[in-house]
C-alpha cells in the first residue's frame, strides 16, 4: 500500500506536466488524423486532355515542435480516391483510355505560425507517390497496367484546436496541389502530364 501513494503522485505529476506542456505549446507532439474531401485529377497533353472530380479519403500522422509562435513538423499520409478519368478517340477513332486512381503516399514537412493559442496557419510541401490503374482499348487490343508516378506536393492550411477528443483534439482544412511525372498510356506515344488539386478536411488528436 505504501508504494501506491508515490506511484499515484508520480502519475499525477506526469499528467500535470503533460497538460502544462500542451497549454504552453499546444502544437507540439505526435498526432494522428482522418482526412476526406474534394479531389480533382487532371491528365493533359498533346494526346489527352481530361479531368474528373471525386472524393479523397485517408489517414495522416505527424510530429510538430513549437518554438514560441513558430511551428515546424514532419508528416506522412496514406490516401485513396474515387476519381476516375475516361477519354475516347485519343489516337485513333474508337479507342478508349481509362485511369482509376489508387493509393497515394506522401511524406513531407510543414512550417506555420500560431495565429492564436488555438489556431495554426501553415504551409506544407514534400514528395508524393501515386498509383494509377491504366487501361487502353482499341478494336484489336487491350492494354492494362498499374503505374506508379513520382511527384511533389505543396499546400496550405489552418488547424484549430477542438475539444472533440478532449483538450488535444483538433480540426483542419487544407488545400494542396500535386504534380506527377509523365504517364504513358497504351501502345502509342502519349505525352501526358498528371496533376491534382485537393481540398481536404481533417479531424485528429495530438498526444
Amino acid at each position: 500500500m505504501r508504494y501506491l501513494i508515490p506511484l499515484a503522485l508520480a502519475g499525477g505529476l506526469l499528467a500535470g506536466t503533460s497538460a502544462m506542456a500542451q497549454e504552453q505549446a499546444p502544437f507540439t507532439g505526435p498526432r494522428v488524423e482522418l482526412l476526406t474531401g474534394y479531389d480533382s485529377l487532371s491528365a493533359g497533353g498533346e494526346d489527352l486532355d481530361n479531368s474528373r472530380d471525386g472524393v479523397a479519403y485517408g489517414v495522416g500522422v505527424g510530429y510538430d515542435i513549437q518554438f514560441g509562435e513558430a511551428i515546424v513538423g514532419i508528416e506522412g499520409e496514406w490516401t485513396d480516391s474515387t476519381t476516375k478519368l475516361r477519354s475516347y478517340d485519343i489516337d485513333v477513332p474508337g479507342d478508349f483510355a481509362r485511369l482509376n486512381t489508387d493509393r497515394d503516399l506522401y511524406i513531407g514537412g510543414r512550417v506555420g505560425i500560431a495565429a492564436t493559442p488555438s489556431t495554426l496557419v501553415y504551409l506544407k510541401g514534400g514528395y508524393t507517390n501515386a498509383r494509377l490503374e491504366t487501361e487502353y482499348r482499341t478494336s484489336g487490343s487491350l492494354y492494362s497496367e498499374g503505374r506508379t508516378l513520382d511527384g511533389w506536393r505543396v499546400g496550405a492550411g489552418v488547424e484549430q484546436k477542438f475539444n472533440l477528443f478532449g483538450p488535444s483534439g483538433y480540426v483542419k482544412a487544407e488545400y494542396r496541389y500535386s504534380n506527377y511525372s509523365n504517364l504513358d498510356i497504351g501502345d502509342f506515344d502519349a505525352d501526358v502530364d498528371v496533376d491534382r488539386h485537393q481540398v481536404l478536411a481533417g479531424v485528429g488528436i495530438r498526444f
